[in-house]
């Protein structure tokens, strides 16, 4: 077995590494490339046999003791999100949630908020929504008939309806707030 003489050596090292660090550039640079040129990333609402039919009768007790019903039709936008406090998706959009519904209460005739618990403890639905400052009706869905009602299987789902009560649009992943604000313009621009 032969070797490479010492003084070899540096230089093969130094061309290992020459073409380490080029293959590296030109991964780094295509993964550039791909994030670059591509859309961003937009929520869009989903297929639902619900959209554009009145909404289901959403009503019972809250996380907080008392009982809601939400007007039928209600009068203004509405959205309504299905959340867990196990879920990570949620826990992501949880304070986006909280943006939107501070930005819609300081506007005359803004959007509102109402959350329904998706198969989670009532304590556990309370602890979260204290901690994000929610401060709209969050209803608790036991045995789940609501989220059955709207066709939801997993959460984060989140449905806006119209003052009239149609369901216009039906989300099946983490909002923001940018995102409710951007579908319920077009709802409103689309208005019969």
């Amino acid at each position: 077995m032969t070797f490479p003489a010492p003084s070899e050596r540096p230089r093969r090292a130094r061309h290992t590494i020459r073409w380490v660090a080029l293959t590296a550039l030109v991964v780094v640079s295509g993964l550039i490339a791909v994030l670059a040129t591509r859309p961003p990333a937009t929520v869009v609402s989903v297929q639902s046999p619900l959209v554009g039919r009145r909404v289901p009768a959403v009503s019972g007790p809250t996380l907080n003791g008392s009982r809601y019903a939400l007007a039928r039709p209600p009068g203004r936008y509405v959205v309504i999100n299905f959340f867990a406090s196990w879920c990570e998706p949620c826990r992501s959009e949880g304070p986006q949630l909280v943006k939107f519904a501070f930005q819609q209460q300081q506007q005359p005739g803004g959007a509102s908020m109402v959350s329904v618990v998706f198969d989670d403890t009532t304590s556990s639905a309370r602890n979260y929504q204290a901690t994000l400052g929610a401060n709209w009706p969050t209803l608790t869905d036991p045995g789940g008939s609501i989220a059955l009602a709207f066709g939801v299987r997993a959460p984060p789902s989140t449905f806006i309806i119209a003052p009239d009560g149609r369901i216009v649009a039906y989300l099946v992943a983490p909002v923001t707030a940018a995102d409710l604000v951007r579908i319920i313009t077009q709802a409103k621009t689309l208005a019969p």
